[in-house]
């Protein structure tokens, strides 16, 4: 039996000008509103879908709110305004944590998915081990680094001059997206640990999570 749930009702829609899959996800389930949320909220709940505990769950928390604090600009007045209101989920767009391109391209600025680029995804991916039965095309944390190189070196090839400048910046970027996303949805353990291609293209597409996040959030 798959992980994602079917049968419910189509989710809301989520500005374009939101750019991260999870948390559209978050909007679209209702986790979170789509406009001003205050950073204490906005980590907690994603901390409650890690499902971790103890030091883990604090040490995951404090990245989430250091992320969440810059993620609207990096100004003393952004700052200001992240720490007394909170993140503007849907004015992320073109912030700082917008990767101009050297991502996966999956999402394009109209918030329309390629499908082709998910396709992509799945070429650096190998076949395993469904914890649940069976098997699946899945990245491992070694697939996604190579995954990740390879979104920027393209990004590199179009616009040589530019990302030279940034070739510090967008690789350590991309460190906040795809390793979080394998930490949080990942299938197994260890170097079996996997993202679930099948489960990314139903985040992207559907703005849904698998039912094992969705019984996290809701606790």
């Amino acid at each position: 039996m798959s992980d994602i749930a079917s049968g419910e009702t189509p989710a809301p829609p989520v500005s374009p000008n939101n750019p991260c899959p999870f948390l559209r996800a978050l909007v679209a389930g209702g986790y979170v509103g789509g406009h001003v949320v205050p950073l204490a909220e906005l980590s907690g709940t994603i901390d409650r879908a890690t499902g971790k505990t103890g030091l883990a769950a604090i040490n995951a928390g404090i990245k989430i709110f250091m992320v969440a604090q810059i993620a609207n600009g990096l100004g003393p007045l952004s700052q200001l305004r992240s720490l007394t209101k909170g993140a503007v989920l849907d004015e992320l767009r073109n912030g700082p944590l917008d990767k101009h391109g050297a991502g996966s391209r999956i999402l394009d600025e109209h918030a329309v998915v390629h499908e082709e680029e998910i396709a992509r995804l799945a070429t650096y991916g190998q076949t395993y081990n469904n914890p649940d039965g069976g098997t699946e095309r899945g990245l491992s944390a070694s697939d996604i680094k190579t995954f990740m190189a390879a979104n920027f070196q393209r990004a590199k090839d179009e616009h040589p001059r530019y990302y030279a400048i940034l070739r510090c910046y967008y690789p350590l970027l991309m460190l906040g997206e795809w390793p979080v996303l394998l930490d949080i949805m990942g299938k197994g353990q260890g170097k079996d640990r996997y993202l679930s291609v099948a489960e990314i293209r139903t985040l992207f597409v559907e703005r849904r999570f698998p039912d094992r996040i969705i019984a996290l959030l809701k606790r």
